[in-house]
């Protein structure tokens, strides 16, 4: 079976055969790649198999999930084409790979952030837990969306509060639209910009791993 998209692979560095293990789903911002992404989550293939997706969209000097067509406004049919896109990719790598299918995990910096959190509320119990760095959640999805975040999802959202792409204000509506959902949300917010800083890589890892324990 042919993967839907391009991804570097991350093998839990104690696999077994025959042990199933749990996942991280890895996606970058937008102009980035699949290998940008791989140096924020060095050290957690310790446990996890790690899948670092790569935007099917050219997006020069990298690549993109969706395009955007004003200022926290995607072009929805693009969008729903990425959304499709990487649910399909979870899909196959949970048939492919020895991964557990109760500890799915996704993880994005801005627009894969975005991605995530889109995916976190709409997939059911598919996903345990969301890490959303620096995103936001698209009107359409809240309004139009089958928003179905299953029983056991949990969410850590970070936020610089110095961003000069994505305001931080939108950090602070995403925990609100998480807890009227009744999601228990860690939010870590940070002297920082657009970025991820050694501070917050250090959290979410925390994080994490913890999370892995429920």
């Amino acid at each position: 079976m042919e993967a839907p998209m391009i991804y570097e692979l991350r093998r839990p560095k104690n696999f077994q055969e025959g042990e199933t293990y749990p996942a991280i789903f890895v996606m970058h911002g937008i102009g980035s790649n699949e290998q940008n992404m791989l140096s924020l989550v060095n050290g957690l293939d310790d446990s996890f198999f790690i899948f670092s997706i790569r935007g099917h969209l050219s997006q020069p000097p990298g690549f993109a999930y969706f395009t955007i067509q004003g200022f926290g406004k995607p072009h929805r049919e693009v969008f729903d084409e990425g959304v499709n896109k990487l649910t399909s990719f979870i899909d196959y790598a949970s048939e492919q790979y020895p991964i557990d299918l109760n500890r799915l995990y996704l993880l994005g910096f801005s627009q894969g952030a975005i991605l995530a959190m889109t995916l976190g509320v709409t997939l059911g119990n598919k996903i345990k837990g969301i890490v959303a760095l620096s995103g936001y959640i698209p009107l359409f999805v809240k309004e139009e969306y089958n928003i179905d975040p299953g029983e056991n999802l949990s969410v850590f959202i970070s936020h610089g509060k110095m961003d000069q792409v994505l305001p931080f204000g939108w950090g602070i509506e995403n925990v609100d639209f998480f807890n009227k959902l009744g999601i228990p949300v860690t939010f870590k917010e940070y002297a920082e910009g657009h970025t991820v800083s050694n501070e917050n890589l250090q959290d979410f890892h925390q994080w994490l791993l913890d999370d892995l324990q429920k």
